[in-house]
């Protein structure tokens, strides 16, 4: 029998990190977890874990040693592991250092753009990279592809690891187009009017998934679909005019594929991440059992719909940025971030959240910093920065009106 896989989990007391963990906790055989790190908003987690875990070692982006050190002497008395204390790193470089430690695999569930530096240190180091964090490939664009060999990068996004599993129905010149679903989200079926007076807490209630404020949100808006689509053409090196969206309420049909032939290969399930991400830690093989499957006996209706583009403009506009590459997608990202944050603190409407995103994307096309010259990490960052305090005046707002997710 071969020896469990070494995996590094980065967010690991958010969402995708604590199911990557159910996944490991059901399967001691096949995954052992090396390295973990989170923000440090969670510290009883975080050191729960490393003690469950028997870690190797600690990141924490925000925190200071001697108080880390002392959760995770505390969990360890508690558990009976007197003396067990991992290596702890702190500070914005914990993710990167950890995703150069050359784990086998390195699942990224870190949320937003910070998600860039560890995405390129695991693939520099020759891990392979779970990527739960599809902004780092999205505003690293062709730095992180170049960076990247063949196969070594595995989404765990459910569209994306859907097409995946679906690619291999065929050979890639047998592939017509990819179909993204999206379930619409908590506004399917209202007019741009109607979305004028919606609130952050209808937008934070998702009809089907469970997940952070930002990608919520994001879902609200139909931006998560648009960087979707920007992540599908860059992982599967298919042209945007060959990806469509479709909405599908009940989130069971993750993706398809649609083949030269007319045949369309779907990949099914319950709405849960556990399946992606178990399929991201041990690619190209399935774990048994790894998530609910669909229940045959009961009748079902399952409905799909065109993508209302002129309510919900995020995914053509995404579809402009990717088309436009260089640090465009980092921008939009950026923007997108900022307006999400100033709508989830009252400050603008929901329709302000993707026009402001607009009118910023439009901007830096005149902007003196924008070329098309090969990306370096501090070309993306600084066309974020600029996105970010741009996104701010455009919406009336001071640094300290907006508040970090």
């Amino acid at each position: 029998m071969t020896s469990p896989r070494s995996i590094a989990i980065l967010g690991s007391t958010g969402s995708i990190g604590t199911q990557a963990l159910e996944v490991v906790a059901a399967n001691p055989a096949r995954f052992h977890v090396t390295a973990i790190s989170a923000g440090g908003g969670n510290l009883n987690l975080l050191a729960r874990q490393a003690v469950a875990l028997d870690v190797q070692a600690v990141g924490v982006a925000r925190g200071e040693h001697d108080i880390i050190a002392a959760a995770i002497r505390q969990m360890a008395s508690e558990a009976g592991r007197q003396g067990f204390m991992p290596q702890i790193l702190v500070g914005e470089q914990a993710s990167t250092d950890l995703a150069a430690s050359g784990a086998d695999v390195v699942l990224n569930g870190i949320t937003g753009s910070i998600g860039l530096r560890p995405t390129l240190a695991a693939l520099t180091s020759g891990s392979t990279l779970a990527l739960a964090n599809k902004e780092s490939l999205i505003v690293g664009g062709s730095l992180v592809k170049a960076a990247a060999a063949p196969g070594q990068i595995v989404p765990v996004d459910s569209e994306h690891s859907a097409i995946a599993q679906c690619l291999r129905a065929g050979t890639a010149d047998e592939v017509r187009k990819l179909v993204i679903t999206a379930s619409g989200g908590p506004f399917r079926g209202r007019s741009r009017v109607e979305l004028e007076s919606v609130t952050p807490e209808q937008a934070l209630a998702h009809p089907t998934w469970a997940m952070g404020p930002v990608i919520t949100t994001n879902s609200a808006t139909l931006v998560n679909k648009g960087l979707e689509v920007i992540e599908a053409h860059l992982l599967f090196d298919i042209p945007f005019e060959r990806i469509e969206v479709v909405v599908h309420p009940q989130s069971l049909v993750h993706s398809m594929v649609e083949f030269v032939d007319g045949s369309t290969i779907a990949q099914v399930s319950p709405p849960s991440m556990l399946i992606p991400i178990a399929m991201g830690m041990a690619w190209p093989d399935r774990v048994p059992d790894a998530g609910p499957s669909v229940d045959w006996t009961k009748a079902a209706t399952w409905e799909f719909f065109p993508l209302d583009e002129e309510a919900f403009p995020a995914v053509s506009l995404a579809r402009k940025v990717g088309a436009a590459g260089s640090c465009f997608p980092a921008v939009f990202n950026a923007a997108n971030e900022e307006c999400v944050a100033a709508f989830l603190h009252g400050n603008i409407r929901f329709v302000d959240i993707v026009d402001t995103v607009e009118r910023v994307v439009d901007e830096w096309s005149d902007h003196p910093e924008n070329n098309s010259a090969l990306l370096d990490v501090d070309t993306v960052l600084s066309a974020e920065t600029w996105a970010r305090r741009r996104a701010r005046v455009v919406l009336g707002l001071t640094g300290s009106e907006t508040l970090v997710l």
